[in-house]
């Protein structure tokens, strides 16, 4: 399929990119309220009304939807996950770990495989980050976490009866009930650690029997960049004399990851959080530099681009920023992923942060690190 074939696919679907108009100015409809910070999973009041033309009347706002789709898809059985087929467009896209898959019956079967693997799953928000409106489309940065126990056989082996607690990431872009287009990492180098197995057993296993969608052709690549983005940035096209996320994210993102470390000292708070992909976790502008560094050592040409922004807040009560990113790199250096290959290689990532007085207070960074580890060695093999 090639790439005009794929965004032909997609672009049936009504939905459109995103303006500076369509960015909440306040945090009102927001998961930290709905969930009465985290109190509750499922509120019994789903927050304030919103216009949800075409959506089930059921919900109150895009949270709403999104919390409890969630819930009833990954909670409540198998009925629940053949809910799949009213949210999720029949020839929706969603850009994964692998690559892409194509069609809500694709979803539905993955679903199933992971819910009999982990009955007992959980899928428990973290963060939202939205944008848009019914008219043009919704677009969501959905954090959760994914918490069950492993007793039945999945795609890594017979059950291992381990616990896990893996953070993952999926910004969807969904109008009149229907999911079309998603991204999502599902952090699964976190989850196969957590679940006693080797990453690099794994990787090199995977490599050899790949699962669908694996390796990306580039015609996948150039769509998962694409999505529903604005051809230029909001920022180009719609400056500000304020402070504006879409200017400040992609400053600093390719500041940091392509040749300037010195912003992490200027636009980063002192004592930063941050969790990311497999179980790091660290606070601190020195870890942050430190973990940048080793990866930069391993791609030493690495060539960031951001790809979508989007935002909700405003100068009093901070903002919340979903950044989605990709990259291309040549593994020619340090130690972080074994001996350097020379094998040039495909990143992505989802990067949602907590900025307050123009300073970065919390990060979460996801990206595709089996994949990319798998990338590596396909070399090996």
């Amino acid at each position: 399929m090639s790439f005009n074939d794929i965004q032909n696919r997609a672009s049936h679907h009504p939905a459109k990119p995103l303006a500076r108009i369509h960015m909440p100015t306040d945090l009102s409809i927001a998961l930290q309220p709905y969930t009465n910070g985290r109190s509750v999973r499922i509120p019994a009041e789903f927050g304030p009304k919103q216009s949800m033309a075409g959506f089930d009347p059921e919900y109150s706002n895009i949270v709403d939807y999104i919390v409890r789709i969630t819930h009833r898809i990954w909670e409540t059985g198998k009925d629940g996950v053949e809910y799949i087929a009213d949210t999720y467009a029949p020839d929706s896209l969603v850009f994964d770990d692998y690559g892409l898959q194509r069609g809500n019956a694709k979803i539905i079967g993955d679903t199933h495989h992971t819910t009999d693997a982990f009955p007992d799953i959980i899928l428990d928000a973290d963060e939202m980050i939205w944008a848009g409106d019914d008219k043009i489309g919704f677009h969501t940065s959905h954090r959760v976490r994914i918490i069950g126990t492993n007793t039945g056989p999945s795609s890594y082996g017979p059950a291992t009866n381990a616990r896990i607690d893996v953070p993952c990431a999926a910004n969807c872009v969904v109008k009149a009930n229907d999911i079309y287009l998603e991204h999502v990492l599902y952090n699964t180098s976190a989850m196969i650690q957590q679940l006693g197995l080797d990453l690099w057993d794994e990787a090199a296993r995977l490599s050899k029997t790949p699962p669908s969608g694996w390796p990306r052709t580039p015609e996948v690549w150039a769509a998962l960049r694409t999505g529903v983005a604005p051809e230029r940035p909001i920022s180009e096209t719609e400056p500000v004399t304020s402070f504006d996320p879409d200017a400040f994210a992609r400053r600093v993102h390719l500041s940091v990851w392509n040749d300037d470390k010195a912003v992490i000292d200027t636009d980063y708070a002192e004592d930063v959080k941050f969790e990311g992909t497999t179980n790091r976790r660290f606070n601190g502008r020195t870890a942050y530099g430190d973990y940048v560094s080793k990866i930069r050592a391993a791609f030493p040409d690495l060539e960031l681009q951001v790809d979508e922004v989007y935002w909700m807040g405003n100068e009093i009560d901070g903002w919340l920023i979903s950044t989605r990113w990709s990259a291309d790199g040549t593994h020619t250096g340090g130690d972080l992923y074994r001996t350097p290959t020379q094998r040039p290689c495909q990143i992505w990532g989802i990067t949602e942060w907590q900025v307050k007085d123009e300073k970065i207070v919390n990060e979460f960074q996801i990206f595709n690190e089996l994949d990319l580890m798998m990338q590596i060695e396909k070399v090996r093999v």
